[in-house]
């Protein structure tokens, strides 16, 4: 079990199911992805002395990108609400207590909400805090060269991550672009498709049913 300044993968039942489980449908690419995303949440939450819970930490990082995945990607949800769903089953067969799967469904579902998360339970704060680390690098300089080099020998970040994990996000979104209004993932579309349309929250706000003196002309 490796130990990265205080911090390891819960030695648990639900935790190592947790891990074959994801291992079997993630990519190499988002499994270790997400596991940075527990390692680097969990060292916030020691700088940050927060008291949380790493067991559900560790199955909200893993499974905060399985909805990018073919077995768990619907049709018309959120990738970050098919995620969570998948948490929620996965907890709920290992008989977890309801409120805590409701604390791991809000962290994987706001996971890419900025500014909220880190407002809210410990566990949600900090799978987002390991996201935006791994992703965005938004809190880089708040962790050291050795906690930094320790998580990436763990689990590879090699040096084409960035295009690749963009590339991820938009193989599991590209066939459903409406459930990207108001959210990051609308730049990702717009990175990589030339064809993609974002959509306008006050075209919406003028183009509804409701009267108003300046209702533009909007499609059917």
């Amino acid at each position: 079990m490796t130990t990265i300044h205080g911090v390891s993968i819960p030695d648990s039942r639900l935790a190592r199911a947790a891990t074959e489980l994801v291992r079997d449908i993630e990519t190499p690419l988002l499994f270790h992805h997400s596991s940075r995303v527990y390692y680097f949440g969990a060292l916030a939450g020691l700088k940050r002395d927060l008291i949380f819970d790493r067991e559900l930490l560790y199955v909200g990082a893993m499974f905060h990108d399985m909805g990018l995945t073919r077995q768990h990607g619907s049709a018309h949800e959120r990738f970050e609400v098919d995620g969570a769903n998948a948490a929620r089953d996965f907890l709920r067969g290992h008989g977890i207590a309801q409120a805590d799967i409701d604390t791991v469904w809000t962290a994987i579902a706001l996971h890419t909400t900025p500014g909220i998360p880190r407002h809210m339970h410990p566990v949600v704060a900090l799978v987002t805090a390991g996201v935006e680390m791994d992703v965005l690098g938004l809190t880089y300089s708040e962790y050291s060269d050795a906690e930094r080099e320790a998580v990436v020998a763990a689990h590879p970040r090699d040096q084409n991550f960035k295009e690749e994990i963009i590339q991820a996000f938009f193989d599991g979104i590209r066939h459903k672009p409406e459930t990207t209004f108001g959210n990051v993932k609308a730049d990702v579309l717009a990175d990589k498709d030339p064809q993609f349309k974002r959509g306008n929250f006050c075209t919406v706000i003028r183009c509804s049913h409701w009267h108003g003196p300046s209702r533009p002309v909007c499609e059917p």
